[in-house]
């Protein structure tokens, strides 16, 4: 159902290449980028995670209570996606590690302008 999701920035170039670096240590490239949002992903066919400035021209801002999930296919690709977050500015919001009862594993991290992510495996 979800095509794609989007935070906002307030410095596109700064943030495409922030994850352009992060998404790199998954071997996830940027698929697009057009004026002032950018795309990344597996490929066109599955879901895309963008970011954009805000088209009303205001300031963009993360939310309380906002997050954006990103799928891995292993808890290598958790480990990895999280350290590399905060290698590259970002801020550590739950080291990656089991959460619950049901094998789900995942790590919290919020990028430079606080938008909150969480990489994670299902149990």
């Amino acid at each position: 159902m979800i095509g794609y999701v989007t935070v906002g920035t307030n410095d596109l170039a700064s943030a495409v290449g922030f994850y352009d670096d992060l998404f790199s240590a998954i071997g996830v490239q940027r698929l697009w980028q057009h004026g002032s949002m950018a795309a990344w992903g597996r490929s066109r066919s599955e879901p895309a995670f963008c970011v954009a400035e805000p088209f009303d021209g205001a300031r963009a801002q993360s939310g309380n209570g906002n997050m954006v999930a990103l799928r891995m296919s292993d808890r290598a690709e958790v480990d990895a996606l999280h350290a590399k977050c905060l290698a590259l500015g970002g801020s550590d919001e739950g080291a990656p590690g089991p959460r619950g009862d049901h094998g789900f594993y995942g790590g919290y991290f919020r990028d430079p302008e606080g938008n909150k992510l969480n990489a994670y495996v299902p149990g």
